[in-house]
């Protein structure tokens, strides 16, 4: 959506002419590897996309906030001081819980009329919350002249999707969404929130995300299960060893839990975890050394652990997987976000582009009987201004 669709739907909806919006974009973001490590304060290497959440705002003399999108029917309108969680339309949510974290900060705001289209398909994984999270930050940070970093905004997004929307999410997609550059990757700890911002040249081949289709609630998924599962390996081993999370395991010592924890699916939840984390640092590596036939092989191995030691894949995500693998010019694939659903993402030869989406797309026809949607990416910048 360009600067002047934006407006003129703004002023079709709010009216007064007279009195321009002003716009914001925050991208989305796909996850390169590092899946399900971040709210287990491990390592994480996402990049921002060209595709995200346009938002025209403008202030009132009000003290009202007015809600609407061009994405579904659902508008909302609440007052500052009366703010609730509201069940008909979930997406409100996500702005409404940012509104919250400014006024517990004592931060002034007043009223103000919103308006936001995005590209992202949502229910993907591509993480369209955090980025309406933040370019909701991002703008009442702007228009109120509040003075907070983008941390403390990554931050703050962070807490209205656990505390008001009710997602145990850890930072990844925040951070990512808003310290995102052009044709970077973030290598972020998310214990320390150390970060290093790697060049991705990928040469002959490019990103494809593939999305199946299959609608995600991650609200209502097994998503907090997991984290739950991560908190009782935790547990076990501290009986032993005194840890706070279970990145503190270096890949090196994966072998211990094998002795300090009996359950096998708690046990095989934490290998995941310290494997994963070992990969993203290997994968940064390779990255750095531009081979891309090893960093497509550690895409393939977080898959298939995701799948045997963290069980939140699914046949459609599978599907998509191992069928991409058996294709000409593929080196990678894995699925990407929490699971459940969502999409996968692959690296694929430019010269085959086009008969991997023919013949995945046929496949998968067949195969969950739906219809997967098939994008090239770019990685660009994170939040702020639209340019």
């Amino acid at each position: 959506m360009n600067r002047g669709q934006l407006t003129e739907k703004f002023f079709e909806i709010y009216g007064n002419r007279t009195n321009d919006p002003v716009l914001f974009f925050s991208p989305g973001r796909v996850n390169l590897i590092g899946e399900h490590t971040d709210y287990n304060r491990g390592f994480v290497f996402p990049c921002t996309l060209n595709w995200g959440t346009y938002l025209a705002i403008r202030k009132t003399d009000d003290e009202l906030i007015k809600l609407h999108t061009l994405n579904f029917d659902f508008s909302h309108e609440t007052s500052l001081t009366g703010i609730t969680r509201n069940e008909n339309g979930e997406w409100v949510n996500y702005p409404l819980g940012v509104f919250i974290e400014f006024l517990r900060k004592k931060l002034v705001l007043g009223g103000v009329e919103l308006f936001y289209a995005g590209d992202i398909p949502n229910g993907a994984g591509l993480s369209s919350s955090a980025s309406i999270e933040m370019v909701t930050a991002v703008a009442l940070n702007e228009l109120f002249k509040t003075g907070l970093s983008m941390l403390d905004m990554v931050k703050m997004s962070q807490s209205a999707e656990n505390n008001f929307v009710g997602m145990n999410c850890g930072i990844m997609d925040q951070f990512a969404v808003g310290f995102g550059e052009n044709m970077k990757a973030i290598f972020l700890n998310c214990d320390t929130l150390e970060y290093e911002s790697v060049p991705i040249e990928l040469n002959d081949y490019k990103l494809v995300i593939t999305n199946t289709n299959k609608r995600r609630a991650l609200t209502d998924s097994k998503y907090n299960e997991r984290r739950s599962e991560c908190e009782r390996a935790v547990t076990c081993i501290s009986a032993k060893i005194k840890i706070n999370h279970l990145s503190e395991i270096n890949i090196d010592r994966i072998d211990i839990i094998d002795n300090l924890i009996s359950d096998d699916t708690i046990k095989r939840r934490a290998h995941h975890v310290i494997s994963e984390n070992g990969r993203v640092v290997k994968a940064v590596n390779l990255l750095k050394k531009n081979d891309l036939i090893s960093f497509g092989r550690l895409m393939n191995e977080s898959h298939d652990s995701l799948k045997e030691d963290y069980e939140v894949t699914g046949f459609e995500l599978d599907t998509l997987v191992y069928e991409a693998r058996t294709l000409d010019g593929v080196i990678g694939s894995r699925m990407t976000g929490a699971g459940f659903g969502g999409c996968t993402i692959s690296l694929v030869h430019k010269t085959k582009i086009d008969n991997f989406i023919e013949k995945l797309g046929e496949i998968y026809k067949e195969k969950p009987a739906l219809t997967a949607d098939f994008y090239l990416p770019s990685i660009g910048p994170g939040a702020g201004y639209l340019l």
